[in-house]
């Protein structure tokens, strides 16, 4: 047997349910046929037993067919005048709640609007055609017509119910879905940020004490003083880099919101002290600005330090060459960063892609921008880069390490593009 309304097998606990609706109509059916077509009282006549045992006989059917219960309990309806009883809505009880089921399971609303109206309308024929119609009995043909009208709207009324429940649970299953879809993705954006950051920060940081150790190694016994400073480049390089290490540990180790506020992001307004790092590496650098600089916003301005960091860490890591420009030029609607070498080494175009690469091309992207690298004509390696800019201000700020006189470098001197 299946579930009324749904078509699957009946839980458990609804055998009674279904036992007490059966032995329900069962009794109605008796009932009516007490009251004979003289308005008198007495015991069931034999008539009365079968339509009730037929009509509720059909009852269990009505989840798997419920078109075919409706009309079979219809039909022991038409023969109830003709066994000389009264049509009443109690002993057509189990037409009436045959038509709640089929209104409650039909395909479409007009098809179970169609054989509920039949089916009154045939039960109320009934009347006349088979049975002794008298003008008493008109009254009693609008009752027998009313109560599987009545049952179908009652099931059509469940039955939207049920569909605005189910596309509720519908709904919140899917914005369910779409939190926990979203927050993975979330996740997964969080993940590849951190490591980028970790990358550009460990990178840069581990590259200056690489090359200030070989430094020093170079200079152990030729140059002690110059070994001295080295070393102690080499120390604060080192501190630092723990203090930076220490610092993103901290945050991705809290639960919450930090107590204090976190140290603003880098930007080009660190840009010198950035260079000063590599020229004590051994790496000098030359800045070259066109154009008036100008406030960017937070995440422009975090792109555009990360990629002149990590382009400068690959010269000193890969480039065969103790020199790199630095090119900025600032036109209305974009920041145009190129960072150039004339090196021979690992950081030519036919060198596998590293994850510096892979992260510059991502910080770019991420804020509307895009970014190349590879071989020049002319020999060394070029990293270029265009970033967008907001629309200009009246007002204007000099970046530190970046004036914003035209054609001027950042110690001061005149250079060329790269």
């Amino acid at each position: 047997m299946t579930k009324p309304g749904g078509g699957g097998p009946l839980p458990r606990g609804a055998w009674w349910r279904e036992a007490a609706i059966m032995a329900t109509a069962f009794a109605f059916c008796l009932l009516g046929g007490v009251i004979q077509v003289d308005d008198t009282l007495s015991a069931p006549p034999a008539a009365a037993y079968l339509i009730a045992v037929l009509s509720c006989a059909v009852l269990p059917v009505r989840h798997r067919a419920p078109l075919a219960a409706l009309a079979a309990t219809t039909a022991v309806g038409v023969l109830v005048p003709l066994l000389d009883l009264l049509l009443t809505p109690l002993i057509v009880a189990p037409a009436v709640i045959t038509s709640y089921s089929y209104s409650l399971t039909a395909r479409t609303e007009r098809r179970a609007a169609s054989a509920v109206l039949l089916t009154s309308a045939v039960l109320v024929a009934a009347i006349p055609l088979f049975g002794d119609f008298s003008w008493k009995d008109a009254s009693r043909m609008g009752v027998v017509a009313v109560f599987p009208l009545v049952a179908g709207v009652l099931g059509h009324s469940v039955r939207n119910r049920r569909a605005y429940l189910a596309a509720v649970e519908e709904r919140a299953r899917r914005a369910e879905q779409s939190r926990d879809s979203e927050a993975r993705r979330r996740v997964a954006e969080e993940r590849v940020r951190i490591a980028r950051e970790l990358h550009d920060l460990v990178a840069h940081q581990i590259t200056l004490a690489n090359a200030q150790a070989t430094v020093a190694a170079h200079f152990f016994d030729a140059r002690p003083e110059q070994t001295r400073k080295s070393l102690k480049e080499l120390v604060e390089t080192t501190a630092d880099a723990l203090d930076d290490l220490r610092a993103t540990v901290g945050l991705l180790r809290q639960s919450g919101d930090a107590a204090t506020p976190a140290e603003p992001a880098p930007g080009l307004s660190r840009l010198s002290t950035l260079l000063e790092s590599f020229r004590r590496a051994g790496l000098e650098v030359s800045v070259h600005q066109e154009g008036t600089a100008r406030p960017l916003p937070p995440g422009v301005d975090l792109t555009a330090y990360r990629i002149v960091q990590e382009a400068l860490t690959n010269v000193t890591k890969h480039a065969d060459t103790g020199s790199a420009r630095v090119h900025l030029l600032w036109n209305p609607d974009r920041l145009t960063i190129a960072v150039a070498d004339d090196g021979e080494g690992s950081t030519a175009a036919d060198r596998p892609p590293g994850y510096g690469l892979i992260g510059m091309r991502e910080r770019a992207t991420a804020v509307g921008g895009q970014l190349s690298a590879g071989r020049r004509p002319e020999g060394g390696f070029l990293v270029s880069a265009q970033l967008p800019l907001p629309p200009a201000k009246d007002t204007t700020r000099r970046t530190d390490g970046a004036p914003t006189m035209e054609g001027r470098t950042a110690d001061g001197d005149t250079g060329d593009a790269p």
